[in-house]
C-alpha cells in the first residue's frame, strides 16, 4: 500500500485547481525543465561530435607517440622501431624527417614543414590515403623528387599535380660567396585536404630517401612515428616505452604537442554545460512559485490533515511529492527528446536547410558538410541526474513553509 504522502501528493497533481493558473505556471515549468535538459543533451553531443571529429583529423596527420633522437637526429632507427614495436599497444610504426623549408614557384613563396616519410609505412600511422584529392602517396618513388602538397599550400603556390615546385632549405652550402641555402627541384605528384588548416597550408611530403639527401643526413632520421590500438593510452605507453628503450630518445605524445587545443576544448565543453544548467535553474525557480502558490491554496487542506494527526513532515512530503511530479516529468521528457534528437541530428539539419534555404555548415568554410553528433550516455545520465536534484532542491523551501502552517491560524477565516 502506498503511503497516503505520496497518494495525495500525486492528487494534488492531477485534481482540478480553484486556481487554473497554478496549473499553468506548473506545465511551464515542467516544459522548462525539459527544454533545458534536451538542450544541454544536444549541445553537449554535438561537442562530442565536434572534439572526436577534429581528433581524428588530427591524429590523422599527427602521430600518437613519437621517438626523436638529439639534435633531430636518430640512427638505426629500424632498431628502435622492433624495440618500440614490442610493446602490446603499439601497433604501427614508420620513420620520418623533418625539417623547414620555402617553397616557391615563380613569385608566389611559402615556408613549410617537409615530412621525409616511406609511403608504405606511412599509411599504417597516418590517414593520408583517405585525404588525398589528387594523385596518391605511394607516388613518392626514391630518387625522383616528387612532394605532395597540402590543399591551401597548392593553392597559394599556384600549382598541380605535374607542376614543378622549388624548395630551399636553411641548411646551406658553403661557397666563396658566402653560405648559400641548398636548392632542389620537385614535382607535384598528389594533394592532401586533411581538413586542418595548419597542415593543409604548411605541410609537404617528399619520400625519405629524397629528404635524407637533401639534407644530408646518411642513414640517419629525425625519429620514429608509432600508431597505438588505444589513443588514449598514449601517456602510460609514452612513459612505458621510456622506461624500456636503452638510449638517450626524447619521447612525445599528441597529449602534448596539442595539449592547449583539447585542454580548450574541454573547458569549452564545461562552461556550455554550466552555461546551459542555468535554463533548468530558471524552469526550477518556477517549480518553487507554484508550490507557494500551491501552499497558499491548499491552507484549509494543510489545517485539516494537520487535525486528523498528520505530523509536519508528512506535510513536507506531499508537497515535495507535487514538485517532485513536475522535475522528474520534465527530465524524463527532455532526456527522451534530447536522445532522439542527438541520434537524428544527421536528419533534422538537412531538412532545418531545406526549410531555410541555406546551407548552415558550407563545407569550404568548414571543412564538414554535416554536423557531427556523438551520444555519451554518462552525459545524459549526469544531465539527467543534475536535473533532478535541482528539480528536489527547489521543492525544500515551499514544502517546509507548508510543513509550518498552524491549523488554527489556517482555519481562522475559512
Amino acid at each position: 500500500m502506498l503511503p497516503f504522502e505520496l497518494l495525495v501528493g500525486l492528487r494534488y497533481t492531477h485534481a482540478k485547481r480553484r486556481n487554473h493558473f497554478i496549473s499553468f505556471i506548473s506545465i511551464v515549468s515542467m516544459a522548462g525543465i525539459a527544454l533545458g535538459v534536451m538542450a544541454l543533451i544536444v549541445v553537449l553531443s554535438v561537442m562530442n561530435g565536434f572534439q572526436e571529429e577534429l581528433r581524428a583529423r588530427i591524429l590523422g596527420v599527427a602521430s600518437h607517440v613519437e621517438i626523436s633522437g638529439g639534435g633531430d637526429r636518430l640512427a638505426d632507427w629500424p632498431a628502435v622501431l622492433q624495440a618500440a614495436r614490442r610493446n602490446p599497444d603499439v601497433v604501427a610504426g614508420a620513420p620520418y624527417v623533418n625539417a623547414q623549408g620555402m617553397l616557391a614557384n615563380g613569385d608566389s613563396v611559402r615556408g613549410a614543414i617537409i615530412r621525409g616519410v616511406l609511403p608504405d609505412m606511412e599509411s599504417g600511422v597516418a590517414d593520408f590515403a583517405r585525404y588525398m584529392k589528387a594523385g596518391r602517396l605511394t607516388d613518392l618513388k626514391p630518387g625522383e623528387f616528387g612532394i605532395v602538397l597540402g590543399a591551401e599550400l597548392a593553392r597559394v603556390l599556384n600549382v598541380f599535380p605535374g607542376d614543378k615546385v622549388v624548395l630551399l632549405t636553411p641548411q646551406g652550402n658553403i661557397t666563396p660567396a658566402g653560405v648559400m641555402p641548398r636548392v632542389k627541384q620537385f614535382t607535384v605528384t598528389g594533394i592532401f585536404e586533411a581538413g586542418m588548416f595548419e597542415y593543409d597550408s604548411g605541410l609537404a611530403l617528399v619520400h625519405l630517401q629524397d629528404a635524407q639527401k637533401l639534407l644530408r643526413l646518411g642513414e640517419n632520421v629525425s625519429g620514429v612515428r608509432l600508431k597505438l590500438d588505444d589513443l588514449f593510452r598514449a601517456p602510460f605507453v609514452t612513459r612505458a616505452l621510456a622506461n624500456s628503450l636503452t638510449g638517450d630518445y626524447y619521447l612525445t605524445d599528441w597529449t602534448q604537442s596539442h595539449a592547449n587545443f583539447f585542454r580548450a576544448v574541454a573547458i569549452e565543453k564545461r562552461m556550455m554545460f554550466l552555461i546551459l544548467l542555468l535554463i533548468v535553474a530558471v524552469a526550477a525557480f518556477n517549480i518553487v512559485s507554484t508550490l507557494v502558490m500551491a501552499v497558499t491554496d491548499k491552507q484549509a487542506d494543510i489545517a485539516i490533515l494537520r487535525t486528523l494527526g498528520a505530523r509536519p513532515g508528512s506535510i513536507m512530503a506531499i508537497f515535495m511529492v507535487q514538485g517532485a511530479f513536475i522535475g522528474v516529468s520534465g527530465a524524463v521528457l527532455g532526456v527522451a527528446s534530447g536522445v532522439l534528437l542527438a541520434l537524428n541530428l544527421e536528419t533534422v539539419v538537412p531538412f532545418i536547410e531545406r526549410l531555410a534555404g541555406m546551407d548552415l555548415f558550407p563545407a569550404d568554410v568548414y571543412y564538414i558538410n554535416e554536423l557531427p553528433s556523438k551520444l555519451v550516455w554518462g552525459d545524459v545520465a549526469v544531465i539527467g541526474g543534475v536535473s533532478l536534484l535541482i528539480s528536489l532542491v527547489a521543492t525544500l523551501y515551499p514544502s517546509w513553509r507548508a510543513s509550518r502552517i498552524q491549523p488554527a491560524e489556517a482555519l481562522r477565516y475559512e
